[in-house]
């Protein structure tokens, strides 16, 4: 069996280091022509830590990246509504790992190259078609590097995990399927400062129409004796007309930080850590309706090409990841003829991610475990004495199980597997 993994991200790097280590023949194509160290941090919850730790990542991802400790939530005054242990502290059995999204892919082709073999990993390919036969898929790629030559690829199955841009799924759904815009924007930025808390936590305040999140992550050009702390500003906004696909836009601070200016507490000075942004990152908060289907043919999609989400409780990766895993293990199962064929593997893998991810994407739309901070500001709009008057222990518990269990990383039920 041969896989065409059309896509060079996070799910897609993950996908061919599964099918590698089955014993599956893969190639991956990414349009782009070299890979960088684009974006900003990202967090590797404990379920796809422990899907990485199965490819043997787990060590040298950890050497570059923070293992998360604890998670607060607090309101836009700064009081406390609730915090929980992360990753070991919690009782996983692996960390939560707050990591460069550029580093993390870059670890991951690398080692695509080094174990499935330089020439597996092709840059410049860009996904024109699509066809199939009774014997498999053909795929063609407009060769960027080469004048734009057409080359055609042949083989069993074809996955897309090319992205929330998806060149496979535009295939698939060439109409109705456009972004569905949240209302609100974000800023991303790195600033290097002192470390607040005690260095490992992640903190989100404030309520859903203002938002503040922040958490260190590893980078090399942080002067001696600071960290590099990635944070996200958050705003609900007016319609202004704009499609609101434009990602990666550089905008000046002025556009939001007017709303954050009396945001100083004790252990974090939030217009400061604003100020010392070298650039900063315009990203519309935008997702798409859950398919019907992913899977046509001897072709699926998979992570943000079959459903992107809000990046609300750190879950877009994760997703992909998992969606690796349980893709490899269906067509290991064809492979090992415990399946009819490809198309009864990939419908199988449909099956059982699309229900998960659908649930995701809508429980997102609610503020998913970000919920604690929309109710504190609804129930008490100018602060508190003490939290628990305004929602009870065991009401701020149930929201926070109530994700991990549809997310996947209840810790009494994610148990470590073969």
């Amino acid at each position: 069996m041969k896989v065409i993994i059309v896509g060079a991200g996070i799910g897609g790097l993950t996908l061919a280091l599964m099918l590698h280590k089955r014993g599956i023949e893969c190639e991956v194509f990414e349009s782009v022509r070299e890979l960088k160290p684009l974006g900003v941090g990202i967090n590797l919850l404990p379920h796809a830590a422990g899907e990485l730790q199965q490819l043997d990542m787990l060590n040298i991802l950890q050497s570059n990246a923070v293992a998360t400790s604890a998670l607060h939530y607090y309101n836009r005054f700064g009081q406390n509504i609730w915090q929980e242990a992360r990753g070991l502290a919690a009782g996983y059995s692996v960390p939560q790992l707050s990591i460069h999204r550029g580093r993390l892919q870059l670890l991951l082709a690398d080692a695509v190259r080094r174990r499935l073999g330089a020439g597996k990993l092709h840059t410049g390919m860009a996904f024109e078609s699509l066809k199939q036969d009774v014997d498999g898929v053909t795929a063609l790629f407009r060769d960027r590097s080469n004048h734009d030559a057409q080359h055609e690829v042949r083989g069993d199955v074809l996955i897309g995990a090319d992205g929330i841009h998806s060149a496979v799924r535009k295939g698939f759904y060439p109409e109705r399927d456009e972004f569905r815009f949240s209302g609100r924007i974000l800023w991303r930025a790195v600033t290097y400062t002192r470390p607040f808390l005690d260095g490992r936590t992640m903190f989100m305040a404030g309520y859903q129409d203002q938002k503040f999140v922040a958490y260190p992550i590893v980078d090399d050009a942080a002067p001696e004796g600071t960290s590099a702390i990635n944070w996200i500003a958050e705003l609900s906004v007016p319609s202004d007309g704009r499609g609101y696909t434009d990602w990666n836009r550089v905008v000046d601070k002025s556009v939001f930080a007017a709303d954050f200016q009396s945001w100083k507490w004790p252990w974090i000075d939030i217009p400061a850590l604003i100020d010392g942004a070298q650039a900063i990152y315009e990203f519309p908060l935008v997702d798409k309706d859950p398919l019907p289907r992913w899977t046509h043919g001897k072709a699926t999609l998979l992570g943000d090409a079959a459903h992107p989400l809000y990046p609300i409780g750190s879950n877009g990766s994760a997703q992909a990841i998992l969606d690796a895993r349980c893709l490899a293990d269906r067509l290991l199962e064809t492979a090992q003829k415990r399946h009819r064929n490809v198309e009864a593997a990939l419908k199988e893998y449909e099956a059982e991610r699309l229900p998960a991810t659908t649930g995701i994407i809508l429980r997102n739309r609610l503020n998913g475990p970000e919920q604690v901070m929309q109710l504190a500001h609804e129930r008490a709009p100018e602060g508190f004495a003490h939290i628990h008057d305004v929602i009870p222990r065991d009401e701020l518990e149930a929201i926070s199980m109530r994700y991990k269990r549809a997310a996947g990383f209840d810790p009494s039920r994610l148990k470590p597997r073969p």
